[in-house]
């Protein structure tokens, strides 16, 4: 099986100008998941798919392989399907270009679950949340299962909703799961996803996953102890550069 991982870096970042450009302790955030992805056991290789010279540029000049798509692509998993066209793959893997942190553990435990289940026909990633905060924040997106790790859904609002409970005692009463910006794809799955339109769901929430649902495709999660911190702002960047002069 021939697993390729693309990551997908668009300039034009509505909550972080410029994102995969930022500057991270004398690297750039594309370079540092690049990184982080090269790491993993089970990758055979690693693209970056942008939509930006810049980007572009940057990713030759740290030695990655990079591919140009169309700026008006909107979602990852879209422009991943557009570059994933010149690519020879079996498996294609989607690691988010704002996760400079992200564990090349995770990643390998992401591909393990689509190798082992024949019958998953995307694979993701959950933790279970163990900060109050993190259930509000609509930066961190929630994620409900079923009783064989299937996907019901996933949110920026905390689901499951707890009706007859207070908020602070939410999260002592029920599991709540985050959600890691991770897929991985058997290639004609992909293929499909992009010939279908953005749904109403992914509109609303502006989470691409949710198009899988609504057209049918289910989404199996891995349960994680890994954590990693998406870049959505300029604090959860200052977060990152704290965490790795920590280390």
């Amino acid at each position: 099986m021939k697993i390729i991982a693309i990551i997908p870096a668009r300039f034009a970042s509505q909550r972080l100008h410029a994102k995969p450009l930022a500057d991270i302790l004398g690297k750039t955030m594309i370079e540092r998941v690049y990184l982080q992805v090269k790491k993993a056991k089970l990758v055979d290789d690693v693209f970056v798919a942008t939509d930006d010279e810049k980007i572009f540029d940057v990713v030759k000049d740290f030695g990655g392989k990079v591919i140009m798509t169309p700026s008006s692509i909107e979602s990852g998993s879209d422009r991943i399907a557009f570059a994933s066209k010149e690519i020879d793959a079996d498996y294609i893997l989607n690691v988010q270009g704002d996760e400079p942190l992200i564990a090349p553990e995770l990643i390998d435990e992401v591909i393990e679950l689509m190798l082992k289940d024949n019958k998953a026909e995307v694979g993701t990633a959950v933790k279970k949340i163990n900060s109050q905060d993190e259930i509000f924040n609509p930066n961190i997106v929630k994620a409900v299962l079923d009783k064989n790790s299937y996907a019901l859904y996933f949110s920026r609002s905390p689901i499951p909703f707890q009706r007859d409970l207070i908020e602070s005692e939410w999260l002592h009463n029920s599991t709540f799961y985050k959600h890691f910006g991770i897929y991985i794809y058997k290639k004609e799955i992909l293929n499909l996803f992009s010939s279908w339109q953005a749904s109403s769901l992914e509109k609303s929430e502006k989470l691409e996953q949710l198009r899988f649902l609504e057209n049918g495709i289910k989404i199996k999660a891995v349960e994680t102890n890994c954590d990693s911190v998406a870049v959505d702002t300029i604090e959860d960047l200052e977060k990152v550069r704290k965490i790795l002069l920590s280390n």
